[in-house]
Protein backbone atom coordinates (compact mmCIF):
# COMPACT_ATOMS: atom_id res chain seq x y z
CA UNK A 1 0.00 0.00 0.00
CA UNK A 2 2.94 2.32 0.66
CA UNK A 3 3.88 2.26 -3.04
CA UNK A 4 0.28 2.97 -4.05
CA UNK A 5 0.16 5.91 -1.66
CA UNK A 6 3.35 7.35 -3.11
CA UNK A 7 2.06 6.93 -6.65
CA UNK A 8 -1.17 8.68 -5.65
CA UNK A 9 0.75 11.61 -4.19
CA UNK A 10 2.90 11.78 -7.32
CA UNK A 11 -0.19 11.82 -9.50
CA UNK A 12 -1.67 14.73 -7.55
CA UNK A 13 1.57 16.68 -7.95
CA UNK A 14 1.49 16.32 -11.75
CA UNK A 15 -1.63 18.51 -12.01
CA UNK A 16 -0.26 22.03 -12.41
CA UNK A 17 -2.14 24.86 -14.08
CA UNK A 18 -0.06 26.05 -17.00
CA UNK A 19 2.12 22.93 -17.01
CA UNK A 20 -0.33 20.13 -17.84
CA UNK A 21 0.26 16.43 -17.41
CA UNK A 22 -0.32 14.67 -20.73
CA UNK A 23 -2.21 11.38 -20.54
CA UNK A 24 -2.08 9.37 -23.76
CA UNK A 25 -4.85 6.93 -22.94
CA UNK A 26 -4.12 3.20 -22.90
CA UNK A 27 -6.54 0.28 -22.78
CA UNK A 28 -4.60 -2.81 -21.65
CA UNK A 29 -1.20 -3.79 -20.19
CA UNK A 30 0.46 -3.92 -23.61
CA UNK A 31 -0.62 -0.44 -24.66
CA UNK A 32 0.20 0.90 -21.18
CA UNK A 33 3.77 -0.41 -21.42
CA UNK A 34 4.17 1.22 -24.84
CA UNK A 35 2.94 4.58 -23.50
CA UNK A 36 5.26 4.23 -20.51
CA UNK A 37 8.20 3.54 -22.84
CA UNK A 38 7.34 6.71 -24.76
CA UNK A 39 8.06 8.76 -21.65
CA UNK A 40 4.67 9.12 -19.96
CA UNK A 41 4.54 10.26 -16.36
CA UNK A 42 1.28 8.45 -15.67
CA UNK A 43 -1.12 6.04 -17.32
CA UNK A 44 -4.81 6.67 -17.87
CA UNK A 45 -7.47 4.39 -19.28
CA UNK A 46 -10.52 5.53 -21.19
CA UNK A 47 -13.83 3.72 -20.87
CA UNK A 48 -14.48 3.66 -24.63
CA UNK A 49 -11.15 2.09 -25.69
CA UNK A 50 -11.14 -0.41 -22.80
CA UNK A 51 -14.65 -1.53 -23.69
CA UNK A 52 -13.81 -1.72 -27.39
CA UNK A 53 -10.64 -3.72 -26.75
CA UNK A 54 -12.74 -6.38 -25.03
CA UNK A 55 -15.54 -6.33 -27.59
CA UNK A 56 -18.05 -4.21 -25.68
CA UNK A 57 -19.79 -0.92 -26.35
CA UNK A 58 -19.12 2.07 -24.11
CA UNK A 59 -21.50 3.02 -21.31
CA UNK A 60 -20.69 0.52 -18.54
CA UNK A 61 -21.37 -2.41 -20.89
CA UNK A 62 -18.07 -4.08 -20.01
CA UNK A 63 -18.53 -6.05 -16.77
CA UNK A 64 -17.02 -4.21 -13.83
CA UNK A 65 -15.10 -7.34 -12.77
CA UNK A 66 -13.39 -7.48 -16.17
CA UNK A 67 -12.59 -3.76 -16.13
CA UNK A 68 -11.10 -4.10 -12.64
CA UNK A 69 -9.04 -7.13 -13.63
CA UNK A 70 -7.74 -5.13 -16.58
CA UNK A 71 -6.73 -2.18 -14.39
CA UNK A 72 -5.02 -4.54 -11.94
CA UNK A 73 -2.98 -6.02 -14.78
CA UNK A 74 -2.10 -2.55 -16.07
CA UNK A 75 -0.95 -1.46 -12.61
CA UNK A 76 1.22 -4.56 -12.38
CA UNK A 77 2.79 -3.97 -15.79
CA UNK A 78 4.06 -0.39 -15.34
CA UNK A 79 5.99 1.65 -12.79
CA UNK A 80 3.74 4.69 -13.06
CA UNK A 81 0.59 6.01 -11.37
CA UNK A 82 -2.52 4.58 -13.04
CA UNK A 83 -5.88 6.34 -13.16
CA UNK A 84 -9.06 4.52 -14.22
CA UNK A 85 -12.11 5.75 -16.09
CA UNK A 86 -15.00 4.63 -13.87
CA UNK A 87 -17.69 6.25 -16.05
CA UNK A 88 -20.70 6.77 -13.73
CA UNK A 89 -19.53 4.40 -11.01
CA UNK A 90 -21.64 1.48 -12.26
CA UNK A 91 -24.70 2.67 -10.37
CA UNK A 92 -26.63 5.78 -9.41
CA UNK A 93 -26.85 5.24 -5.66
CA UNK A 94 -23.98 6.74 -3.64
CA UNK A 95 -23.48 3.42 -1.87
CA UNK A 96 -22.83 1.67 -5.19
CA UNK A 97 -20.45 4.43 -6.25
CA UNK A 98 -18.51 4.07 -3.00
CA UNK A 99 -18.23 0.31 -3.50
CA UNK A 100 -17.00 0.73 -7.08
CA UNK A 101 -14.38 3.26 -6.00
CA UNK A 102 -13.22 0.94 -3.22
CA UNK A 103 -12.82 -1.93 -5.69
CA UNK A 104 -10.86 0.28 -8.10
CA UNK A 105 -8.49 1.32 -5.32
CA UNK A 106 -8.02 -2.30 -4.28
CA UNK A 107 -7.10 -3.04 -7.90
CA UNK A 108 -4.27 -0.51 -7.60
CA UNK A 109 -5.69 2.63 -9.22
CA UNK A 110 -4.62 5.96 -7.73
CA UNK A 111 -7.23 8.08 -9.46
CA UNK A 112 -10.39 7.86 -11.48
CA UNK A 113 -12.71 9.78 -13.78
CA UNK A 114 -16.28 10.05 -12.55
CA UNK A 115 -18.89 11.54 -14.88
CA UNK A 116 -22.17 13.35 -14.29
CA UNK A 117 -24.13 12.10 -17.29
CA UNK A 118 -26.90 9.58 -16.69
CA UNK A 119 -25.36 6.37 -18.04
CA UNK A 120 -27.93 4.47 -20.06
CA UNK A 121 -30.30 7.42 -19.94
CA UNK A 122 -30.27 11.01 -21.13
CA UNK A 123 -29.07 14.30 -19.73
CA UNK A 124 -27.03 14.93 -16.62
CA UNK A 125 -27.61 14.17 -12.97
CA UNK A 126 -28.88 17.18 -11.06
CA UNK A 127 -26.06 18.90 -9.22
CA UNK A 128 -27.46 17.89 -5.83
CA UNK A 129 -27.56 14.23 -6.90
CA UNK A 130 -24.06 14.30 -8.35
CA UNK A 131 -22.70 16.02 -5.25
CA UNK A 132 -23.96 13.14 -3.10
CA UNK A 133 -22.30 10.69 -5.46
CA UNK A 134 -18.98 12.53 -5.35
CA UNK A 135 -19.19 12.79 -1.57
CA UNK A 136 -19.60 9.01 -1.43
CA UNK A 137 -16.59 8.55 -3.70
CA UNK A 138 -14.53 10.93 -1.55
CA UNK A 139 -15.56 9.07 1.61
CA UNK A 140 -14.47 5.78 0.04
CA UNK A 141 -11.13 7.31 -0.89
CA UNK A 142 -10.59 8.60 2.64
CA UNK A 143 -11.53 5.24 4.17
CA UNK A 144 -9.06 3.43 1.92
CA UNK A 145 -6.06 5.41 3.12
CA UNK A 146 -5.04 5.98 -0.51
CA UNK A 147 -5.04 9.70 -1.43
CA UNK A 148 -6.57 8.99 -4.84
CA UNK A 149 -7.37 11.74 -7.34
CA UNK A 150 -11.07 12.22 -8.08
CA UNK A 151 -11.44 13.75 -11.54
CA UNK A 152 -15.04 14.96 -11.66
CA UNK A 153 -16.28 15.08 -15.23
CA UNK A 154 -19.14 17.07 -16.70
CA UNK A 155 -20.66 16.13 -20.05
CA UNK A 156 -22.20 19.55 -20.61
CA UNK A 157 -19.96 20.28 -23.58
CA UNK A 158 -20.02 16.78 -25.07
CA UNK A 159 -23.80 16.94 -25.28
CA UNK A 160 -23.70 20.14 -27.34
CA UNK A 161 -22.00 20.79 -30.67
CA UNK A 162 -18.81 22.88 -30.40
CA UNK A 163 -20.40 25.83 -32.20
CA UNK A 164 -23.11 25.88 -29.51
CA UNK A 165 -20.65 26.25 -26.64
CA UNK A 166 -21.23 29.63 -25.05
CA UNK A 167 -21.16 31.58 -21.78
CA UNK A 168 -24.42 29.99 -20.65
CA UNK A 169 -22.97 26.49 -20.81
CA UNK A 170 -19.75 27.76 -19.26
CA UNK A 171 -21.62 29.22 -16.29
CA UNK A 172 -23.35 25.88 -15.80
CA UNK A 173 -20.00 24.11 -15.91
CA UNK A 174 -18.47 26.51 -13.39
CA UNK A 175 -21.41 25.99 -11.05
CA UNK A 176 -20.89 22.25 -11.23
CA UNK A 177 -17.12 22.53 -10.78
CA UNK A 178 -17.50 24.60 -7.64
CA UNK A 179 -20.09 22.21 -6.21
CA UNK A 180 -17.96 19.19 -7.09
CA UNK A 181 -14.93 20.73 -5.41
CA UNK A 182 -16.86 21.20 -2.17
CA UNK A 183 -17.98 17.58 -2.42
CA UNK A 184 -14.37 16.38 -2.50
CA UNK A 185 -13.28 16.36 -6.14
CA UNK A 186 -9.63 17.10 -6.93
CA UNK A 187 -9.96 17.91 -10.64
CA UNK A 188 -12.57 19.05 -13.15
CA UNK A 189 -12.87 17.30 -16.51
CA UNK A 190 -14.62 19.18 -19.36
CA UNK A 191 -14.40 16.90 -22.41
CA UNK A 192 -15.53 18.42 -25.68
CA UNK A 193 -14.65 21.99 -24.73
CA UNK A 194 -12.31 23.51 -27.31
CA UNK A 195 -12.96 27.26 -27.44
CA UNK A 196 -9.87 29.12 -26.21
CA UNK A 197 -11.76 31.89 -24.49
CA UNK A 198 -14.08 29.53 -22.65
CA UNK A 199 -11.22 27.27 -21.59
CA UNK A 200 -9.23 30.21 -20.24
CA UNK A 201 -12.24 31.58 -18.36
CA UNK A 202 -12.96 28.17 -16.86
CA UNK A 203 -9.38 27.72 -15.69
CA UNK A 204 -9.40 31.15 -14.04
CA UNK A 205 -12.87 30.80 -12.50
CA UNK A 206 -12.30 27.59 -10.55
CA UNK A 207 -9.62 26.39 -8.18
CA UNK A 208 -9.66 22.81 -9.43
CA UNK A 209 -7.13 21.81 -12.12
CA UNK A 210 -8.91 21.56 -15.46
CA UNK A 211 -8.70 18.53 -17.77
CA UNK A 212 -9.32 18.91 -21.52
CA UNK A 213 -9.36 16.18 -24.21
CA UNK A 214 -7.10 16.81 -27.20
CA UNK A 215 -9.72 16.45 -29.93
CA UNK A 216 -9.49 17.81 -33.48
CA UNK A 217 -11.15 21.15 -32.64
CA UNK A 218 -9.09 21.70 -29.48
CA UNK A 219 -6.00 23.98 -29.35
CA UNK A 220 -2.56 22.30 -29.29
CA UNK A 221 -0.80 21.35 -26.08
CA UNK A 222 1.28 24.52 -25.71
CA UNK A 223 -1.73 26.75 -26.20
CA UNK A 224 -3.75 24.76 -23.67
CA UNK A 225 -0.89 25.25 -21.22
CA UNK A 226 -0.97 29.01 -21.82
CA UNK A 227 -4.72 28.99 -21.14
CA UNK A 228 -4.16 27.41 -17.73
CA UNK A 229 -5.06 23.77 -18.37
CA UNK A 230 -3.51 21.30 -15.91
CA UNK A 231 -4.29 17.98 -17.58
CA UNK A 232 -4.56 16.93 -21.23
CA UNK A 233 -5.96 13.52 -22.07
CA UNK A 234 -6.55 11.85 -25.41
CA UNK A 235 -9.61 9.72 -24.67
CA UNK A 236 -10.56 7.29 -27.45
CA UNK A 237 -8.33 8.90 -30.09
CA UNK A 238 -5.27 6.60 -29.70
CA UNK A 239 -7.37 3.44 -29.91
CA UNK A 240 -9.33 4.69 -32.92
CA UNK A 241 -6.14 5.64 -34.76
CA UNK A 242 -4.64 2.24 -33.95
CA UNK A 243 -7.81 0.49 -35.13
CA UNK A 244 -7.82 2.40 -38.41
CA UNK A 245 -4.17 1.51 -39.02
CA UNK A 246 -4.77 -2.14 -38.16
CA UNK A 247 -7.80 -2.39 -40.43
CA UNK A 248 -5.94 -0.76 -43.33
CA UNK A 249 -2.99 -3.11 -42.92
CA UNK A 250 -5.27 -6.12 -42.64
CA UNK A 251 -7.17 -5.13 -45.78
CA UNK A 252 -3.88 -4.66 -47.64
CA UNK A 253 -2.60 -8.06 -46.53
CA UNK A 254 -5.84 -9.89 -47.25
CA UNK A 255 -6.41 -8.30 -50.65
CA UNK A 256 -2.82 -8.89 -51.64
Amino acid sequence: MTEQIERARTFHSLHVKGNPIVLYNAWDPGSAKIVEKAGAKAIATGSWPVAAAFGYADGEKIPLELALDNIKRIVGSVDLPVTMDLEGGYGVDPEIVARTVTLALRAGAVGFNFEDQIVGGSGLHDIAVQVKRIEAAAAAVKASGIPAFINARTDIFLKAKPDAHDDVLLDQAIERAQAFEKAGAHGFFAPGLGDEGLIETLCKAIALPVNIIALAHVPPRQRLAELGVARISHGPVPYRQMAEWLEAKARQAISG
